[in-house]
């Protein structure tokens, strides 16, 4: 004896498996993402560099600031401008930054 499944049950089965299919397909996208960051990242610019992303609000001296250690804050804000080609000292919020590993 087969087993009839109503217009609700076809619907939920149906979109059981459309959510099913946009999972594994932001899955996808997602790991395509992650490995291309990855690849970015290890670039031979960033030998002793760090990949920083700008939150709101931070500066170009607040992260030298931050990342100096011991060092001069004026010296490390001049690395970050060489290691980025800055022409500016302007940084945006989201903006990508290599920063020295100290």
């Amino acid at each position: 004896m087969a087993t009839r499944l109503t217009s609700r049950g076809k619907n939920v089965v149906r979109g059981t498996t459309v959510l099913s299919l946009l999972i594994v397909i932001g899955a996808g996208f997602s790991a395509v993402g992650n490995a291309s960051e990855k690849v970015a990242d290890s670039s031979p610019a960033a030998s002793g560099y760090t990949r920083l992303v700008v939150a709101p609000g931070e500066t170009l001296w607040s992260v030298a600031s931050m990342v100096a250690g011991s060092e001069s804050v004026t010296k490390t804000e001049q690395e970050i401008i060489d290691a980025n080609n800055l022409t500016s000292p302007d940084l945006s919020t989201g903006m990508r930054i290599w920063v020295p590993s100290k």
